[in-house]
């Protein structure tokens, strides 16, 4: 049965295209508002407002909101849902085509204290991500409902099964934990799999600095650009270096010249991308 929402134009039927799948428990969504560390002196970009359900709150503690929504249908509905919060505007927009530090300025102005709050369509989850973290560097915190697995994947350390470029960017950038699970039931219509409510809040003292940071992460993207090869291998396909270059490079920073990608730690990361961009000086 499709589920159904009245606004001032008629009715809304959930688009399984856009991965839309809505919280309507009250106490759930007040808790996900605290967990969001938003508070009264904080301007907040939301992704994906749905319904409204979780931009009310968020609006009651926030100093003002502005809410990224693709489909329009849902306008109706949420010019109904936030009436009476002046504080909360609606912008139309595709997070991944929007120029999210132009939107944050025009509606907060520079000096702003940010934090995004978003639930993002699975399919969407790392581009989205990347996104926030790269082109917002003043987000104080980002909290995303997401997949419970891509969840596990941004706690991933070194050697676990879902450690990868999106957990390196995660944690090079942001302390990152598991603020919430919240189950398939808690969501209308149910999605397949159950969720965990992300809380990154933005380093103030990074552990380790990359000399270049887009040499980093391109380094990051490279060294897992196949999985099955050692991280040698990934380098001198990716890197105008040759195999002796790319070993000297890896034992320099205390690896051994046959490893892989997933056991190689953020600070030897950081370490092997100066020390493979001093080679190619």
């Amino acid at each position: 049965m499709k589920q159904k929402r009245h606004g001032h134009n008629g009715e809304f039927r959930h688009k399984h295209s856009l991965g839309q799948n809505f919280i309507e428990d009250e106490f759930l969504l007040e808790q996900l508002a605290e967990l969001s560390l938003v508070t009264k002196e904080d301007s907040v970009l939301e992704i994906g407002p749905g319904f409204g359900a979780l931009t009310k709150p968020l609006a009651r503690r926030a100093k003002q909101i502005v809410s990224l929504e693709i489909d329009q249908t849902l306008f109706p509905i949420l010019n109904v849902a936030l009436e009476h919060y002046d504080n909360a505007k609606v912008v139309h927009g595709d997070v991944m085509k929007t120029d999210l530090s132009q939107l944050v300025e025009e509606a907060f102005g520079s000096e702003c204290s940010l934090r995004v709050a978003a639930n993002l369509p699975y399919y969407i989850t790392t581009d989205v991500l990347t996104k926030l973290l790269l082109t917002l560097p003043q987000a104080k915190s980002i909290a995303v409902m997401i997949q419970k697995e891509v969840g596990d994947k941004l706690l991933a350390q070194p050697g676990d099964e879902g450690y990868g470029p999106l957990a390196i960017l995660c944690q090079y950038y942001c302390e990152v934990r598991r603020a919430l699970d919240v189950p398939a039931a808690c969501f209308a219509p149910p999605p397949k799999v159950d969720s965990s409510f992300m809380a990154l809040e933005r380093r103030m003292d990074m552990p380790c600095r990359a000399s270049d940071e887009a040499y980093f992460l391109r380094l990051v993207k490279g060294a897992f650009a196949m999985r099955r090869k050692t991280l040698v291998n990934n380098l001198i396909s990716c890197f105008p270096i040759d195999r002796a270059q790319a070993v000297a490079a890896i034992e320099a920073v205390g690896l051994a010249a046959q490893c892989r990608a997933e056991e190689v730690s953020i600070e030897q990361f950081c370490r092997l991308s100066d020390e493979i961009a001093r080679i190619g000086e």
